[in-house]
């Protein structure tokens, strides 16, 4: 089993402590800062506020998302990877909130 940290991220105003492995930990917090920034951008034009910003915008970004999927030249084996990871980061953040209650 990987050895994982703790990284403590603030989105929409909201502290989180999420769990990660050393090495993807750069990778994290520009995911991070990239749905910072997609809030941000959001907020401005919809003046939406907490859930429904971070519904708005996660439903931007799955449709873009899915763009990419659909476009030519797409590589899913590579995508699919990185659901496997994003997958196993969350478990892992859930399984260290579970800690944490």
């Amino acid at each position: 089993m990987k050895e994982s940290e703790t990284l403590d991220i603030n989105l929409l105003g909201k502290e989180y402590q999420v769990a990660c492995v050393p090495r993807e930990r750069e990778s994290l917090l520009e995911a991070v800062a990239y749905l910072g920034q997609r809030f941000e951008e959001m907020g401005k034009k919809t003046r939406a506020s907490n859930e429904t910003l971070a519904v708005m915008t996660a439903l931007n970004v799955a449709h873009e998302f899915l763009q990419l999927l659909h476009g030519r030249g797409f590589d899913l084996p590579t995508l699919k990877r990185r659901i496997g990871h994003m997958q196993m980061r969350i478990e892992a953040v859930l399984a260290q909130q579970e800690k944490l209650f």
